[in-house]
């Protein structure tokens, strides 16, 4: 299978594009890296340097690599940057990724799979969230993020796209050739760590939840679970499988929606205590106030996964997850020299 990722420069999509290069397929990489690294992927998958919301240049590159399937990993991801400047995340997330349905409609390609979010449930009803929870999302990037898992919808109902979308949680870890480096970094377990090699201190927000030990509870999953869920979806698209629509091809194809995490949490402190092990001293941290929106628990059901797609997490504990980030950060001190 010949695959096109977007977004193959940065943290999910190179770990995912290496799985798919290790799985014996052929990889494009797209991407603008505005915020991926050039080092990131691989000597196998060829980097083209452009944006998915270029409609015609991504026609053009579909017909001329003759690709199979999409992998859409590439997006605007920050919360309260979200927040702060809604049409960013209209434009880039649900125009531009129109624009990568339209070109891959013009050019043939039918199969496609979404990196989705979690974010798309908003302050869930009951944990663990199944995937009929209702959709509330409480800010633009969940909101833009739904807009697009709507639009799959409707292109596999008229055009016949089969589609996998899939629902992150949290990921976290890191292979030996690629780990986590964003800038700003919002996720827990890399500030974490930084805070392990003298960055500011951790700041946990809030210890009054109705919790175990105060603290909220979240899912976590290892990067490289994540990419074979990817592997897993797109085998899922083709033609002949049943799971994504009919078999041979038509219009009807309803998207396969599946979340990814462990079915389990971990609070904040039990994270921050399992990176105090792995790195063997204590970490720096503060208490603060709870942040607006935070539930005090979201934890994925896996079900739908484990029977549909046929995966499981197999990295996916804490040590697993923190130890390969550490150990990646200490072999890449200066992450990608860029």
């Amino acid at each position: 299978m010949r695959v096109l990722v977007t977004g193959g420069a940065g943290y999910v999509g190179g770990v995912s594009a290496d799985a798919l290069v290790a799985a014996g397929h052929d990889v494009i990489v797209l991407d603008d890296l505005s915020t991926g690294h050039a080092a990131v992927p691989s000597p196998e998958a060829r980097l083209v340097r452009g944006s998915y919301a270029d409609q015609a240049a991504t026609r053009a590159l579909l017909e001329r690599e003759r690709v199979d399937a999409i992998l859409h990993c590439a997006a605007r991801s920050l919360v309260g940057e979200s927040m702060a400047d809604p049409a960013k995340y209209y434009r880039e997330n649900v125009v531009g990724g129109v624009a990568l349905l339209e070109a891959a409609r013009e050019a043939g390609v039918r199969r496609i799979v979404f990196s989705s979010t979690a974010a798309t449930y908003g302050v869930p009803e009951a944990t663990p969230i199944t995937e009929d929870a209702p959709l509330r999302p409480i800010n633009p990037y969940g909101e833009s993020k739904r807009t697009f898992e709507g639009a799959l919808r409707w292109y596999g109902a008229a055009y016949g796209f089969r589609s996998v979308i899939l629902r992150y949680f949290n990921v976290a870890g890191a292979t030996d050739r690629l780990g986590e480096v964003h800038r700003p970094e919002t996720h827990l377990i890399p500030n974490v760590l930084l805070a392990a090699e003298g960055g500011p201190a951790l700041t946990l927000f809030g210890e009054d939840y109705p919790t175990p030990d105060g603290t909220p509870i979240r899912d976590y999953i290892h990067v490289a679970d994540l990419a074979d869920a990817h592997v897993a979806a797109l085998v899922a698209t083709d033609p002949a499988d049943a799971r994504t629509g009919p078999v041979g091809g038509g219009v009807g194809a309803e998207p396969l929606i599946a979340n990814l995490g462990t079915s389990s949490g971990f609070s904040v402190k039990q994270v921050l205590q399992a990176a105090e092990a792995v790195v063997g001293a204590p970490i720096p941290h503060t208490a603060g106030p709870r942040r607006p929106g935070d539930p005090p628990v979201l934890v994925a059901s896996n079900a739908r996964a484990r029977e549909v797609l046929g995966w499981a997490p197999r990295r996916s504990t804490l040590p697993e997850m923190i130890g390969s980030a550490w150990a990646w950060r200490r072999a890449h001190p200066d992450g990608y020299g860029d």
